[in-house]
C-alpha cells in the first residue's frame, strides 16, 4: 500500500471533520499500513490527526479515521474504546463520550488532545462491584502512563515537548476540577489552584467539556459546580493580590524572635508558611505575632534549632 494513499485517508478524515463531504465507504487500508505510516512521518501524522480534532465537526472526522482503519493502527489506546461500555455493563459507551467532549471542548489544541485522550485508561481499570456499580479507580493515572508509552512508540509530540508535557498533565488531572464540592475550604481551593499552576484554565475548560449526561438536571448541576469553583478560585486571588495570607513584615519579625540575619532561610520560612497556610494548617491573614508563634512551636520543621 501506497504512502499516498495513507495520507490521501487522513486528508479525508480531516476534510469530514471541517465539513465536507467525503465518500467513507471505499478506501479503507489495513491497521498495519497506518501504524507504519506513523511511525516513519510521525510529523505529518500528527498535523492530519490534529485537522480532524480542530475541525467543527471532529465526531465525523473521528468516525472517519475508524472507518479508514486509521484509528486503530495509529491510536490503538483510543480504538480499544469503541463500544467500550454500551450498556453491557451500565456505563455509558466510552468512544461515544469521548467524541463528545472532543467536540464540546474548547477548540485548543492541548485540549482536543486531552479530550480525545482523558479516558484511555479506563479500558485497564474498569472493575464492578457485587451490587453491579462500575469503577474506574486510577484511570487518570493508568491514561497517563499509557499516554507515555504511546508517545514512545510513536513520538507525535517529539518537536513540541511543551505540549506533550501540557497533554498528559490534563490526562493526569482531568478528574480534580469535577471533584470540587461547595464545602471545600478556601484555603483547600487556593491549594488546587497552585497545584494546577498555568495549567488551570485548561483544567477548568477540560473538566467542563467532561460532562456529556443527557440528564438535563445533572448537567446544569455538573456545570454550576465547575463555575462556582472558577468564580472561588478568582475571587481568591483578587483577595489575595490586595490583602496576602501573610502580612506585610512577618520576615522582619522572625529575624527579630529568632536573631537571625537576612539570608535565604528567612525566604524558606516564609514559603513554608505560606505553604501551611494553603494546606489549611494555619489561617491566613493573622498578625505577625501569631505566625512568629507557629514557627516558634514548630522550630525543627522551620529548619530552626532547638530553644535553650
Amino acid at each position: 500500500m501506497s504512502r499516498d494513499q495513507v495520507f490521501e485517508a487522513l486528508e479525508r478524515a480531516a476534510l469530514a471533520a471541517e465539513g465536507h463531504a467525503v465518500e467513507t465507504s471505499s478506501g479503507v487500508l489495513s491497521v498495519t499500513v497506518f501504524r507504519d505510516s506513523a511511525a516513519r512521518e510521525p510529523a505529518l501524522v500528527k498535523s492530519l490527526v490534529e485537522r480532524v480534532l480542530m475541525g467543527p465537526d471532529p465526531e465525523t472526522g473521528l468516525d472517519a479515521l475508524l472507518t479508514f482503519g486509521a484509528l486503530g493502527g495509529i491510536l490503538p489506546e483510543v480504538h480499544a474504546l469503541v463500544g467500550f461500555g454500551d450498556g453491557e455493563w451500565r456505563h455509558k459507551d466510552v468512544w461515544k463520550h469521548t467524541k463528545q467532549v472532543v467536540r464540546q471542548a474548547v477548540p485548543r489544541v492541548e485540549l482536543r488532545w486531552a479530550a480525545l485522550l482523558h479516558d484511555i485508561g479506563k479500558i485497564r481499570t474498569r472493575t464492578i462491584s457485587p451490587d453491579g456499580e462500575v469503577h474506574f479507580f486510577g484511570h487518570a493515572e493508568v491514561g497517563a502512563r499509557m499516554f507515555d508509552k504511546m508517545e514512545r512508540r510513536l513520538g507525535l509530540f517529539r518537536a513540541e515537548p511543551s505540549l506533550q508535557k501540557t497533554v498528559r498533565f490534563l490526562i493526569l488531572h482531568h478528574l480534580r476540577a469535577n471533584q470540587y464540592e461547595d464545602s471545600w475550604t478556601d484555603s483547600a481551593v487556593r491549594r488546587f489552584a497552585r497545584e494546577m499552576g498555568a495549567e488551570l484554565e485548561n483544567l477548568i475548560c477540560l473538566a467542563q467539556a467532561d460532562i456529556t449526561t443527557k440528564r438535563a438536571e445533572k448537567k446544569r448541576r455538573g456545570l454550576r459546580q465547575i463555575d462556582e469553583l472558577a468564580k472561588r478560585i478568582s475571587e481568591l486571588a483578587a483577595l489575595d493580590a490586595i490583602v496576602p495570607p501573610l502580612p506585610s513584615g512577618v520576615g522582619n519579625l522572625i529575624m527579630e524572635a529568632f536573631g537571625l540575619p537576612p539570608s535565604r532561610l528567612i525566604g524558606d520560612i516564609k514559603r513554608a508558611l505560606e505553604q501551611a497556610v494553603d494546606a489549611g494548617e494555619v489561617p491566613g491573614h493573622e498578625p505577625g505575632e501569631f505566625y512568629v508563634e507557629f514557627v516558634r512551636a514548630n522550630r525543627a520543621r522551620f529548619g530552626l534549632p532547638k530553644d535553650r
